[in-house]
């Protein structure tokens, strides 16, 4: 029976060590010109001796006109390759594979850039208090965007990472395109669900043309989005499918938006109710992504779990995000047995029957948390360790640092 031990072949070659991965975490770690800088070497430095078997970065943009927050790093071209080489350079002692996820914000860009319009599939803003309507986007600038992404891959391998991940969940743009709530073209791009994937096949295929064989390719994908007449269940097998004939080399399964954040541990109870929540839904794609391991994310948190997943082959990997936030060496603690189940941590917002009335509650919690575990990932890239006892009102103070007025400027490269 597999184990969590065991190495994982890819498709293209490579050789993930052990079935654990670090999940994408947006670090926000970016230099004033979006470059990364010895903060986030720190960061990595520090992860790659935490036993992982994969490490993926978080958010990395591919416009620096379009940003999902303040301090994204940027690759649009080689301007920052000696910087993008001793990030990827990091986990190399310990062995560790790492992927940059490539991302595109379309509608959720940062909402606080004053003056700033986002971009979509069609002009459907977020159904968040306050969303700006983003501008359709042209099929000259699809194209565009499509480029934008190759180019970003083959500036990652220039650089010495070991793949790409193509950021498809939780409401950016390639899964804006997929959702008929966010895509309302009946164009060549939108329509039916057929129309909808094209995007992130084009995606999809002009990376793989433009990267060597060996290098990895895959792609974070929603089960759902969990929002009444959203992409569904049934439209993402269908994609599963088409993209299994893409030469991908993993999908990880997620679900959800910052409209609903599943994500987050907020799906129903009745998903709650396993430990993992995407894993019942990965069980049914298992046979339709054909010999492209699965990759599940969201809610594992016990050894237990995490060996009977693998062990039953509802899913080839086990993704942890958050809690290696906190426990750095995650992985470590799992496969040596010092722990059977990881901290978790959930920072809620207060005075909720105040904030109840005026705002939506999940959706602040969902912002407040994300920024709790940003802040750790500062701590850990300051060479501080993480602060469990971190708590509302330094986290909020902390985010209005990051995301106010000053740090919105249009950041320009040099």
């Amino acid at each position: 029976m597999t184990s969590l031990h065991d190495p994982l072949p890819l498709p293209c070659g490579q050789v993930l060590p052990n079935r654990i991965m670090k999940a994408a975490l947006s670090e926000a770690l970016g230099d004033a010109r979006n470059a990364p800088d010895g903060r986030l070497e720190r960061l990595y430095t520090t992860w790659s001796r935490g036993g992982y078997g994969l490490l993926v970065t978080g958010n990395v943009m591919i416009d620096r006109t379009q940003l999902g927050e303040p301090g994204n790093v940027v690759i649009e071209d080689e301007r920052d390759l000696d910087a993008l080489t001793s990030w990827a350079k990091t986990t190399k002692d310990a062995g560790v594979p790492i992927w940059v996820q490539l991302n595109h914000p379309g509608r959720q860009s940062n909402p606080l850039a004053l003056g700033h319009t986002p971009v979509a599939p069609s002009a459907v803003p977020l159904d968040i208090p306050g969303a700006v309507t983003p501008r359709e986007l042209t099929p000259g600038e699809i194209e565009d965007i499509i480029e934008r992404f190759a180019a970003a891959a083959l500036v990652c391998e220039t650089a010495g990472f070991d793949g790409v991940q193509i950021h498809g969940a939780h409401g950016y743009l390639v899964a804006q395109f997929l959702s008929p709530l966010a895509n309302r073209r009946d164009d060549d791009w939108g329509g039916d669900p057929e129309r909808r994937m094209r995007f992130v096949l084009e995606v999809v295929r002009r990376i793989r043309a433009r990267v060597s064989p060996g290098f990895a390719v895959g792609i974070k994908l929603n089960s759902a989005d969990f929002q009444r007449g959203g992409f569904t269940e049934d439209e993402s097998r269908g994609v599963v499918a088409a993209l299994a004939q893409e030469g991908l080399d993993l999908i990880e399964v997620s679900g959800g938006s910052y409209e609903s954040p599943a994500m987050m541990g907020t799906a129903a109870a009745s998903t709650r109710a396993r430990e993992a929540y995407f894993l019942e839904y990965a069980r049914t794609v298992r046979a339709l992504a054909g010999n492209v391991p699965l990759a599940v994310t969201g809610g594992f948190r016990s050894r237990t779990a995490m060996d009977q997943a693998i062990g039953a082959g509802e899913c080839d990997v086990v993704g942890i995000g958050r809690p290696t936030a906190t426990t750095t060496d995650a992985a470590d603690v799992i496969l040596t047995g010092r722990t059977d189940t990881l901290t978790t941590h959930q920072l809620r917002s207060g005075m909720r029957g105040v904030f109840g009335k005026v705002v939506d509650l999940k959706t602040l919690d969902g912002v407040l948390d994300l920024g709790w575990h940003t802040d750790q990932l500062h701590r850990i890239s300051a060479g501080l360790e993480p602060d469990p006892n971190r708590g509302r009102l330094a986290t909020t103070v902390a985010l209005l640092r990051r995301n106010g007025r000053g740090s919105f400027g249009r950041k320009r490269g040099g």
